[in-house]
């Protein structure tokens, strides 16, 4: 491999990708971490991207992808098993001589979730904290690009409403090319980023009746909100989805703890971070309607 500076996990996923693409920007010499030798792979490389493949499960992979690296990201899937990858990663970037870690989190991990996902991501940060490698904890609320994703943006169009159990819930929308940004910027210049968390926000917090109302308005078509249960939300992840159980158990205790207030708040993370504020929901969409065509 060639020498890189910066190792990003999840690089051919939005978050990671995203950050890519900033490093990138900042003339940054970036390796990514990725699990198998495809067309993407082969994209990063035309762009000047060292690639290492590889996966959680293997620590000497994790390790060899390190070499050289001062910092790196990690991103887990909301799936099984972060807490032994995350026991991998941190070995293999003491072993390295890794001196920063930022750390993909999520804003319900906490001891006593009732999310299996969002109490392995709460373990996750504390083996990180264990680990004395230097590591931020980024806690964003929900992506904007949730509402831009195959298995929603097509329905939402169809019907011109947005089906979701979150009540009168409310949160800022924040992008994956603004949490993107962050994590670069951590990552180059990780001084003064140890050991904090920082939950991630959009710039205006919402219901979903205000989100409706905006799509609205860049798509030039009415669109409602129409909350669902949390019942008929979960069979529709089982059903419709067919998501897998891990994940649809995660989401149905992510929409009582949306109800209860746990994705709401804002803050000027972002900017402050990264010199630039992050993208208005209407921004994101005028950027995504593609997605609703």
């Amino acid at each position: 491999m060639s020498q890189a500076n910066v190792l990003v996990s999840g690089a051919t996923g939005r978050t990671g990708g995203a950050a890519i693409d900033e490093l990138l920007k900042m003339d940054k010499r970036v390796r990514a971490y990725v699990r198998s030798e495809d067309d993407r792979a082969a994209e990063l490389r035309r762009r000047g991207v060292d690639v290492a493949i590889g996966d959680f499960t293997n620590i000497d992979g994790i390790r060899a992808a390190m070499q050289g690296v001062s910092s790196a990201y990690f991103l887990h899937p909301i799936a099984p098993g972060i807490i032994g990858a995350t026991a991998y990663f941190a070995q293999a970037a003491r072993e390295a001589g890794v001196t920063a870690i930022v750390n993909m989190s999520q804003i319900s991990a906490r001891r006593d979730s009732a999310s299996h996902a969002a109490q392995d991501h709460w373990v996750s940060e504390r083996v990180f904290d264990w680990s004395g490698v230097a590591t931020t904890h980024l806690r964003p609320t929900f992506f904007a690009d949730w509402l831009v994703s195959s298995h929603f943006a097509k329905e939402i169009w169809a019907k011109k409403r947005i089906e979701f159990p979150f009540g009168n819930g409310r949160h800022a929308p924040i992008s994956t090319e603004d949490q993107g940004r962050v994590i670069a910027h951590i990552l180059a210049n990780p001084k003064g980023h140890e050991r904090k968390i920082y939950t991630l926000h959009g710039p205006v917090e919402m219901d979903h009746t205000e989100i409706a109302a905006a799509m609205s308005d860049v798509l030039g078509a009415k669109i409602a909100y129409a909350p669902t249960s949390i019942e008929e939300f979960k069979r529709k992840m089982e059903q419709v989805y067919k998501f897998p159980p891990f994940l649809v158990q995660h989401l149905n205790e992510v929409a009582q703890n949306y109800r209860e207030g746990i994705f709401a708040g804002t803050n000027d993370v972002v900017e402050t971070v990264t010199g630039t504020p992050p993208l208005s929901i209407a921004a994101f969409i005028e950027k995504n309607r593609r997605a609703f065509a």
